[in-house]
């Protein structure tokens, strides 16, 4: 449990920056996709077999530190992690398929072209590459054969997508689509809602009634002490005699001695808090105690302390409007309810077309607002998806937006101005690529569905929650 904390207590609890690089080729739907197995197995595509140890290897050069490993495994981060691996595998597979090949002398090329191995005259340096394989802890044959995987992953994806060009019409409409400029008019939603203010407090006892088991508030008494070199061996430094102690401290923890034992022999103070309720404004370490109540007594990090722990009861009990915290987060809920209703109601209205200009003046009488947009890329007031949204619909639509701080408008595409473009032009040009991507990518999601048919992969659950087991 503290190994990772002496290597980082040597860097004077420095920080660190972790980067995760996945391949952005995700094998869709693998997720569900759960079965027993050999153990020896993590996963399994098609007579393909992913060992535990390829695994762990995986996790070993993904360069994430143990302990962040550690700190999300509620988050699924073994599960991304596998993912990766099993999309890895199964690109393998097809560049196998395909017979694609590089040549040394390609390799050899690309590494030559690599303008980090190039001097200040741009000639490649044989010094550089020495330098950058020793300062990334890497052999010249293990990163040549990163690079070649990348480029044969590169080549199978140019490969798929090979001969995805689009005629000029396609790509004027393109165009014309993202730069016609829209004018809309626009009712702000807020003039409308019931104000909090004139929600009654049996509104708030109804509202509570109706979801009893969803609005349940948990409550724990717990027990903690701070526990530091100070404190326990009375020196500063995170020494062995330090260690040796938090050592005898978790073995006792797995032998089950109690709490008031431990701190009794240590001589270490302790608080008790009873009907803690979790909120942001709470101190963090009872916060973190809070998120690990179900795990009832154990130790952890935070920042220069352990922290020993020891939770005593968790509760549950309906929300009472007379504590003010609770009455003022119920009434945000009830207020949300509200807004959310009025806006189904209103968007129901829409899609039945029992809704018409008509009703859209009666509703706006002074309130509306005016507003041209220049481009589906033009965010200036509403959210970039709801842009999208407007430029989506025909002339004399309504339909329902919101603004960056979730503000909600009813809004009608009032209308359109189009915009040509000159096929000689840079920015045509420019729409060519984006077309083609376009194009691109929609066949490889084809792709990617044609791999979901192709390949059955099995993972492995029992496996999986040994590989979590290992770093808990």
């Amino acid at each position: 449990m503290i190994s990772s904390f002496r290597n980082f207590a040597k860097t004077k609890f420095a920080g660190l920056l972790v980067f995760i690089i996945i391949i952005p080729f995700v094998f869709w739907g693998m997720g569900g996709m759960f079965s027993s197995g050999n153990t020896n197995n993590v996963a399994k595509i098609n007579n393909n077999n992913i060992s535990t140890q390829e695994f762990i290897d995986y996790l070993n050069n993904s360069g994430i530190p143990e302990k962040t490993i550690r700190e999300n495994l509620d988050n699924n981060i073994i599960e991304e992690l596998l993912s990766g691996l099993v999309s890895n595998t199964l690109i393998n597979l097809e560049i196998k398929d395909f017979n694609l090949l590089i040549s040394e002398l390609t390799l050899f090329k690309k590494i030559k072209e690599n303008k980090n191995f190039h001097d200040e005259n741009g000639i490649f340096q044989r010094i550089k590459y020495e330098k950058f394989l020793l300062e990334n802890n890497l052999s010249a044959p293990g990163f040549e054969q990163r690079l070649k995987n990348r480029e044969l992953q590169k080549n199978l994806f140019d490969y798929i997508g090979a001969g995805t060009t689009s005629p000029d019409f396609l790509i004027k409409k393109l165009y014309e689509e993202e730069n016609k400029k829209l004018e809309i008019d626009f009712i702000d939603l807020n003039n409308f809602y019931k104000r909090k203010e004139e929600i009654k407090d049996s509104e708030l006892i109804n509202f509570i009634n109706d979801n009893k088991d969803q609005l349940k508030v948990e409550y724990i008494d717990f027990s903690y002490a701070k526990i530091n070199p100070k404190n326990l061996i009375g020196v500063d430094d995170f020494n062995q005699s330090f260690f040796d102690k938090i050592d005898q401290i978790e073995i006792d923890i797995s032998n089950e001695v109690e709490f008031e034992t431990i701190i009794s022999d240590l001589n270490i103070p302790s608080k008790n808090i009873t009907n803690f309720k979790f909120s942001t404004d709470k101190d963090e370490i009872e916060k973190k105690i809070f998120e690990l109540r179900n795990n009832k007594f154990d130790i952890f990090e935070n920042k220069n302390d352990f922290i020993l722990y020891s939770i005593k009861k968790i509760s549950e009990k309906s929300p009472d409007i007379n504590d003010k915290e609770i009455k003022k987060e119920v009434l945000e809920l009830v207020s949300q309810k509200n807004k959310f209703d009025y806006n189904k109601e209103l968007l129901d209205k829409i899609s039945n077309k029992n809704f018409n200009n008509s009703d859209f003046l009666k509703m706006g009488k002074e309130k509306i607002q005016t507003l041209k947009l220049n481009s589906i890329r033009d965010n200036k007031k509403f959210e970039i998806d709801a842009v999208k949204i407007l430029y989506s619909l025909p002339v004399e639509s309504f339909t329902l937006i919101n603004d960056e701080k979730n503000n909600i408008y009813l809004a009608k595409v009032k209308k359109y101005e189009k915009q040509s473009i000159d096929i000689n032009s840079d920015k045509f040009k420019e729409y060519i690529n984006k077309q083609n991507s376009n194009s691109k990518n929609t066949l490889l999601k084809s792709y990617d569905l044609f791999l979901n048919n192709k390949y059955d992969v099995t993972l492995n659950q029992k496996t999986i929650e040994r590989v979590k087991n290992f770093f808990q």
